[in-house]
């Protein structure tokens, strides 16, 4: 109950952050301006926290909300095309308990994953300046060492992510080991740490970009998850013949 509350505390408080002036101006004015599709909605505008449970085992790191995405609906990958892609894989390898994430109150559930990004607001052309990044790092840092007691593996979308997320893991208290690992689909790394090791994998992020063109297909993102989550102790679905 005591981590559940330090982590209800963070995600309270990165929500009311406005460090980084052109974010606030961009989240906010797509939340006036809003997408003719979506013109009945009321928009978050506001940093989006992390989703999952505080004693998860698996954690995602991806890269930052979608301006019409989480800067819509207030939930990690909830309301686009990316977080369709990234549920229906996390509903088939029995991750989540359905495929699709429409709005924060649709009733989804995710086993032992916690989804959390190194940005936490939408930015403009998806695109988070290098200063943006490390002004938002130790909100992530802090994630981490919260869920330390409980995390086994992670998995990381994306070589921006990844560059984001290994500076945060190692200041969390995970060893880096040198050279500093370099991203790619598959990789794989073992980060000593300070509860246990973690074993850290990378896969490409479900961008459209990456799903629309076939460089990232839905049974390599499958594949990634279903290995991550045995890494993390985490039960699954078996893999279709």
């Amino acid at each position: 109950m005591e981590q559940e509350r330090s982590l209800a505390e963070l995600d309270r408080r990165i929500c009311d952050c406005r460090a980084c002036p052109r974010l606030v101006e961009w989240r906010e004015e797509v939340a006036r301006t809003k997408r003719a599709a979506f013109a009945d909605w009321t928009y978050w505008g506001r940093p989006v926290p992390g989703f999952g449970p505080p004693d998860a085992s698996l954690l995602i790191v991806g890269l930052a909300p979608a301006a019409h995405g989480a800067n819509r609906t207030g939930r990690m990958f909830t309301g686009d095309r990316s977080g369709d892609v990234l549920y229906a894989a996390l509903h088939d390898v029995g991750l989540a308990s359905r495929p699709t994430a429409e709005s924060a109150d649709d009733g989804l559930t995710l086993y032992g994953v916690r989804i959390t990004s190194p940005v936490h607001c939408a930015p403009p052309a998806n695109k988070p300046t290098p200063e943006e990044r490390d002004t938002c790092r130790p909100w992530l840092v802090s994630e981490l060492r919260l869920l330390a007691p409980t995390v086994r593996a992670a998995v990381v979308l994306g070589g921006f992510g990844w560059q984001a997320a290994l500076p945060a893991f190692a200041e969390a208290g995970w060893q880096m080991p040198r050279p500093r690992p370099a991203f790619a689909h598959g990789a794989r790394v073992v980060l000593a740490g300070p509860e246990r090791p973690l074993e850290l994998f990378g896969c490409f992020h479900v961008s459209q970009r990456n799903t629309f063109t076939g460089r990232l297909t839905p049974q390599m993102l499958r594949g990634v998850l279903r290995t991550a989550a045995r890494a993390a102790g985490l039960p699954t679905t078996p893999a279709p013949e």
